[in-house]
């Protein structure tokens, strides 16, 4: 296994929504079933990633079509497979107080379920949403980005299926590159709404860049990414710097009051 940091490349414009990836993620992970039920959104009935869906593809139907399409109906559909994005920056790893998320020799966010106590402090300080607890053990579990199989220098089981191409796996660098020219050759057929979201810390400085990143064809809130997502403790020190500043003021005014009664008297 390599020591270099590996991830994802999702490119949504080849994905075909046929959620094979979803299926085989659960099958070598051995997660249990779910979403057999209706949603109403579409053909989407997992909804979300959860504990036990460490795989999820949306379905985005909209009422405008893709670039260069030519239909009678302005329609189009928009399919994307989300996935933990292993932040260089991970909210869910700072937060942990037990050590029980680390981070591996290939840059993956990893949960150790056997140091795991369910505080939940990951949950809220994932700004993705992505890791949960599961019911049954209350445990906190997401995405490993296949750490088991990488080990016997196997690709992630869900970049093995993606019968697409879709979902890319390798070397975080080389991704790029390959992400970048992907990016050039659709702006030059026309789609100029294409963009990289998450690639690197200039696109977003809250969590440095992610491991996982995707080129998209609309707004982020659209496939249910926030538009600018950003660890709590990022902003730790401009929180202490505030209260160091209002600490100053009180105590600044409580001395000119000070001052001011003892001359009235």
């Amino acid at each position: 296994m390599t020591s270099e940091a590996t991830g994802f490349f999702t490119d949504t414009t080849v994905c075909i929504g046929c959620k094979a990836c979803e299926v085989a993620c659960k099958q070598w992970n051995q997660l249990p079933a779910d979403g057999d039920f209706f949603s109403g959104r579409s053909y989407d009935n997992t909804i979300h990633l959860e504990a036990t869906t460490w795989r999820h593809v949306a379905f985005m139907e909209r009422s405008e079509p893709l670039s260069g399409q030519t239909t009678a109906r302005p329609f189009s559909w928009l399919f994307m497979s989300d996935v933990c994005k292993h932040c260089r920056r991970a909210g869910c790893l700072e937060a942990c107080p037990t050590g029980a998320l680390v981070r591996t020799e290939v840059g993956s966010v990893y949960v150790q379920p056997d140091v795991c106590n369910g505080c939940g402090y990951c949950v809220v300080c994932c700004p993705f949403g992505v890791i949960n607890r599961r019911q049954d053990d209350g445990r906190a579990w997401k995405c490993t980005l296949c750490y088991d199989r990488q080990k016997e220098w196997m690709e992630p089981a869900c970049a093995k299926t993606c019968p697409t191409d879709s979902i890319r796996f390798g070397k975080v660098e080389e991704l790029k590159e390959i992400a970048r020219k992907r990016l050039e050759t659709l702006h030059n057929k026309g789609m100029k709404e294409a963009y990289l979201y998450g690639m690197t810390e200039e696109d977003q400085p809250g969590t440095e860049g992610l491991h996982a990143f995707f080129l998209l064809l609309d707004r982020p809130e659209v496939y249910n990414l926030p538009p600018d997502p950003s660890v709590p403790t990022k902003g730790v020190v401009k929180s202490w710097a505030a209260m160091a500043l209002a600490l100053a003021g009180m105590t600044a005014a409580a001395a000119i009051a000070v001052k001011q009664g003892a001359k009235e008297e």
